[in-house]
């Protein structure tokens, strides 16, 4: 197989790239702190502040406490109920669905740097496994950025969300501005572009670049008993000859003899 070692660290770093937003999709899909919400009623929310995540409502509250939660007041928000936004509701579908695209694009990415570096197939596909990974990539990334954009797009006209009275929510907020988890998605999303454009531009990498063919045992088997042959033929043919020595004698030692 051709040696393609030198043809393919960027996309080692294209990997680390995209493994580093994939973690962060996850993370993102974990926070609550999508969009912030500024309230004016103290009483059930005694931090003034509320977050609404994809998943769950939480703020802090000296009066109702969530027992898995400890110090913060929770409750989650379903698929299918009523009081979800669509944005919501999509961001539950997409991202988990991003999630597992980009898994399948660091797999694909990983294979194909296991088939360069390891060389365990010959005339392996490693340019349309470097393709499959971009692609799984820059899907993640396009899913990711729905709900994100969505969402981001809901704080800045200053959407409301009708929640029930056991969420002790009030209809609208005060103001209400992004958490750090649409930041955090929207970088993690950026990265797996990156990282899709460096799995794709292997092929222009692979044109590019030399490739350097081992010698083959035949040959070097062929080279061996060629060498044989004329070190035994040379012996034969008395070619090699032994040069007259240089050395000269010890005078010391020659006068102790003739003692």
């Amino acid at each position: 197989m051709a040696y393609l070692v030198h043809t393919a660290h960027a996309q080692c770093l294209g990997l680390w790239v995209g493994t580093v937003g994939w973690i962060l999709i996850g993370v993102t899909l974990g926070l609550v702190q999508w969009r912030v919400w500024q309230v004016d009623d103290l009483s059930k929310i005694s931090s003034g502040v509320a977050w609404v995540g994809v998943w769950r409502v939480c703020f802090y509250s000296h009066v109702l406490v969530t027992p898995q939660f400890k110090v913060m007041y929770c409750q989650r928000m379903g698929l299918a109920e009523d009081y979800t936004p669509p944005e919501v509701a999509a961001a539950q579908v997409l991202m988990l669905v991003a999630l597992g695209a980009g898994l399948c694009g660091n797999a694909f990415g990983v294979y194909g740097l296991r088939i360069i570096y390891f060389g365990l197939e010959k005339n392996a596909p490693i340019r349309k496994v470097f393709t499959a990974a971009g692609a799984f990539c820059l899907l993640a990334a396009m899913l990711a950025l729905v709900p994100l954009l969505w969402n981001l797009n809901s704080v800045v006209t200053n959407q409301t969300i009708a929640f029930p009275e056991q969420f002790y929510m009030p209809q609208a907020p005060v103001k209400q501005h992004t958490g750090p988890a649409i930041g955090v998605g929207i970088v993690a999303s950026m990265q797996l572009i990156a990282s899709a454009v460096i799995f794709f531009s292997y092929r222009l990498l692979g044109q590019g670049g030399r490739s350097v063919e081992p010698f083959p045992a035949e040959t070097t088997l062929d080279m061996t008993s060629h060498v044989t042959s004329l070190s035994r033929h040379s012996v034969e043919t008395g070619r090699y000859t032994q040069r007259p020595s240089q050395a000269r004698g010890n005078p010391a030692f020659q006068s102790d003899e003739n003692l």
